[in-house]
């Protein structure tokens, strides 16, 4: 992004495209001008990545949002690095979800917020705030603990709007992917088929 975002701008951090549906326009609604930040390195494996990525940027391009996907820049943003760095201190505790989210959340919202200081905006927020299966309270705490005073975190609860970007996800065909992202939550969905016997 070369030009300065307008006065109404906003970094919004974006998981995937179903989950941007409602916060963009939700935002818009707020008068305010939304650009998608695309930084996920907890989403495994890099195929589930792709996947994701293009449906954020099918939503984008039906919505007309610009798209900011650091992973051009760097492709290593796509690598899973930051995030094992980011849960290994959590040690024997990974499989604890109360303690692992936060983290993930954290590190997210960090590389947003630097994102956008340095790009001259003046609030962001997050589309994790629309589902309801994330720890709402820890992503606000996470946004607020990067804001500062030259940036605003805006804790905007996108959940009222939950059934509406479903229906739009799916009348759209975006891609809708069937695990929160990392996979330790992809062995959570999925463990009790372990213990099935045929």
């Amino acid at each position: 992004m070369n030009i300065p975002p307008t006065e109404n701008a906003i970094l919004l951090h974006a998981c995937c495209g179903p989950c941007s549906i409602t916060p963009i326009l939700r935002l818009r609604d707020m008068g305010l001008a939304p650009t998608l930040y695309f930084y996920n390195p907890n989403i495994h494996p890099l195929p589930e990545y792709l996947r994701r990525r293009e449906g954020l940027l099918a939503v984008a391009a039906r919505l007309d949002v610009p798209v900011i996907l650091p992973d051009q820049q760097d492709p290593c943003d796509a690598a899973p690095d930051a995030w094992l760095a980011a849960i290994a201190p959590l040690g024997p505790n990974l499989a604890d979800m109360a303690r692992r989210c936060p983290a993930c959340y954290d590190l997210r919202l960090s590389r947003a917020a630097t994102a956008a200081l340095a790009l001259g905006f003046a609030r962001y927020s997050s589309t994790l705030l629309y589902s309801k299966y994330q720890n709402h309270q820890a992503i606000i705490d996470a946004g607020q603990r990067h804001a500062s005073p030259a940036l605003a975190f805006l804790p905007e609860d996108f959940r009222p709007g939950w059934d509406e970007g479903i229906r739009l996800s799916r009348e759209w065909d975006i891609y809708r992917q069937p695990y929160c992202g990392c996979l330790l939550s992809a062995h959570d969905r999925y463990r009790k088929q372990v213990a099935v016997r045929p």
